[in-house]
């Protein structure tokens, strides 16, 4: 543990903060925030389309992993400008409001996943370029950690503020906290043996995918990625509006609730990054995906149950500690996968096709509520988690193979 206790494992903790903040207020909050103002529940799901960003990142990666901006290097310069851009969207979110046009907060939310997207592709090549091979594990746990702290501030922590201050102050609150992230970036470490930027926009863009398609397997391992956290992201998906509009319990309750979750967030991310040092990433892998397909049948037990704050807390509470888990061990599959010659293009890839199944799955999601009820939604939810574990134990020698193939460890390097 000694060698984990390092300043590169220490700033993933901020910088995985800042990732997550405006993940939570262009979906869930903003759920919460139209369901309040008294829109439908198809509208609502229309409105999660607004994460496509997240789906189509690796488009413009490549530009971010060739252009160097004229401060603080490749890496550090995009977090810099991609960071203030979030800030100043969310601010004219809460000044524009939901009011009669709709679609105006919309696009002003797909902007903000723009800019968060971009964060994210140049967080996830910085974080990958960064940490030592065995620090992989633990510092996706640290990062985890940050990014979950950020999803229960702003759904939990946004939900409270909102009965007490109203939604336009709780969003120009939480963009402040963004702009503060500023701070974190300039103070970060650059990475020991950073790699050079591709000599040219083309081999930005053809190396990666050359690089990638020419590994054996790579199919299996692309719907992998697709399908590990594919049920996780069809429960999520319109979990809020179920709370709040199927349930019947109140923004402040969901509020308290969720805010229950952060301790076993931390708890849950933290110890799956400490058993993934002891059990290796495969075995990590089938364990937490099972722990999270399971934690679905949580909110099928809440919905037969009724309105009960127990089957509540409970449900919230196993979901936060499993979704950590698996979260943790799925960053550090995917930092496992990448070249550090093309960082962000290729995490950025990876992490897009992850993203499918979160920004697709509202609509249909609602869809299916419509015609099975929330019940038997959270029970095909789970059944739609299975594949993606039974892929891990089919590609698990290739898998081993995978985590053994970075040429780069940089094992000899002096802790920052």
């Amino acid at each position: 543990m000694q060698t984990l206790a390092n300043r590169r494992i220490g700033i993933m903790l901020p910088l995985g903060f800042a990732s997550g903040l405006p993940l939570a207020l262009t979906s869930g909050t903003l759920q919460a925030w139209l369901t309040v103002a008294g829109f439908d529940l198809k509208t609502i799901g229309i409105f999660t389309l607004v994460g496509l960003p997240y789906a189509l990142k690796f488009l413009w990666a490549p530009l971010m992993d060739r252009v160097v901006p004229p401060w603080l290097g490749r890496r550090r310069g995009w977090m810099l400008m991609m960071q203030l851009g979030v800030a100043l969207g969310l601010a004219a979110m809460a000044v524009t409001g939901p009011g009669d046009r709709p679609e105006i907060l919309g696009m002003l939310a797909l902007v903000v996943a723009f800019f968060s997207a971009s964060l994210d592709i140049v967080f996830d090549a910085y974080r990958t370029d960064l940490l030592l091979r065995p620090e992989r594990g633990f510092g996706a746990a640290v990062w985890v950690n940050g990014y979950r702290c950020a999803l229960l501030l702003a759904s939990a922590g946004a939900l409270l503020l909102a009965d007490h201050i109203g939604w336009r102050h709780t969003y120009l609150l939480l963009s402040a906290l963004m702009a503060t992230g500023v701070l974190t970036i300039l103070v970060s470490p650059e990475p020991h043996e950073p790699a050079a930027a591709p000599a040219s926009l083309a081999e930005a863009v053809g190396g990666p995918l050359k690089e990638l398609f020419a590994r054996p397997g790579v199919l299996g391992l692309l719907a992998l990625i697709v399908l590990y956290k594919v049920g996780d992201a069809v429960a999520a998906s319109l979990q809020t509006a179920f709370l709040i509009g199927g349930m019947g319990f109140s923004v402040s309750e969901v509020g308290y609730v969720k805010g229950l979750g952060l301790v076993a967030t931390l708890i849950g991310a933290l110890a799956g990054g400490v058993a993934m040092a002891k059990l290796g990433m495969v075995r990590s892998l089938l364990l937490f995906g099972v722990l999270q397909a399971v934690s679905n049948l949580g909110f099928m037990w809440l919905a037969w149950m009724g309105k009960s704050y127990a089957a509540l807390t409970t449900s919230i509470l196993v979901e936060n500690v499993t979704g950590g888990m698996g979260t943790a061990a799925f960053v550090a599959l995917i930092m496992s996968l990448c070249d550090h010659r093309y960082t962000a293009t290729q995490f950025a890839l990876l992490s897009s096709l992850e993203a499918l199944g979160r920004v697709f799955s509202g609509r249909p999601s609602a869809t299916l509520v419509e015609l099975v009820g929330w019940t038997q939604f959270f029970f095909w939810s789970f059944l739609i988690a299975l594949p993606g574990i039974w892929l891990v134990w089919a590609l698990r020698a290739q898998l081993h193979q995978e985590a053994g193939r970075d040429a780069q460890t940089r094992v000899g390097s002096a802790d920052l």
